[in-house]
């Protein structure tokens, strides 16, 4: 199955230089390119790509906003473009309904594996990333909350089918960052079995992604160490 993915970035030479990348993919082909949020969302609503790569900050309407959108009308799984000027992009963007993050500076191998997780509805949230998610959900601590923290959250509820003892460990190696192939390696079990671990979890906790899933896993107390 072809993968079909849309490029959003004000900046023409990192559009071309993603397209450049993934031209040479057989199972992935780029169906269009726009320059800012609001050609993005006219965009992506014509072509219903499957991955959108969407930059944050662009001119009429930014990235953050465009995500929104797409995610409310169930058009696409999304991949936030960032390099982390900053950090209250990401929060925001995970609040958006974000699937993933990548860096700008990515290498062509991590650009391709990001995109087939995302379509294949395993988000994404590097080690990088989550380490700035950790960081984040620590200020909000009870009754201090910072500037420029989001709002608290609110409880978790604990799931009504309880996680099993190796999906717990799942869980945990999933709010490091790690991927089904470094969970599997950690494990000592094979990528697939970590791959219908995964699919149990988000099922239990209600998560719709990994994204949420690393989420719930640090405000529920379900880490290592």
């Amino acid at each position: 199955m072809t993968i079909r993915v849309a490029l959003v970035d004000d900046q023409a030479l990192v559009r071309s230089g993603f397209a450049m990348v993934l031209s040479v993919e057989d199972d992935i082909e780029v169906v269009g390119q726009a320059s800012d949020g609001a050609e993005a969302v006219q965009l992506i609503t014509r072509e219903r790509p499957d991955v959108v790569l969407m930059d944050v900050q662009m001119p009429v309407l930014d990235g953050i906003e465009a995500t929104r959108r797409v995610v409310a009308e169930d058009l696409a799984k999304v991949i936030i473009l960032t390099t982390f000027d900053r950090d209250d992009y990401l929060f925001e963007a995970l609040q958006a309904g974000a699937s993933g993050f990548l860096l700008k500076n990515a290498d062509p191998e991590e650009l391709v594996g990001a995109i087939h997780a995302a379509a294949e509805g395993h988000a994404l949230l590097s080690p990088e990333v989550t380490v700035k998610v950790i960081a984040r959900l620590a200020e909000q601590e009870p009754g201090s909350p910072s500037a420029t923290a989001p709002a608290p959250l609110p409880p978790v509820d604990p799931p009504v089918d309880p996680l099993t003892s190796r999906e717990l460990e799942v869980l945990a190696l999933l709010a490091e960052g790690m991927s089904n192939g470094e969970i599997a390696a950690e494990l000592y079990v094979g990528e697939a079995t970590v791959k219908t671990h995964v699919s149990h979890v988000l099922a239990k906790i209600g998560a719709r992604d990994r994204v949420q899933a690393v989420v719930y896993a640090h405000r529920a107390g379900l880490t290592r160490g």
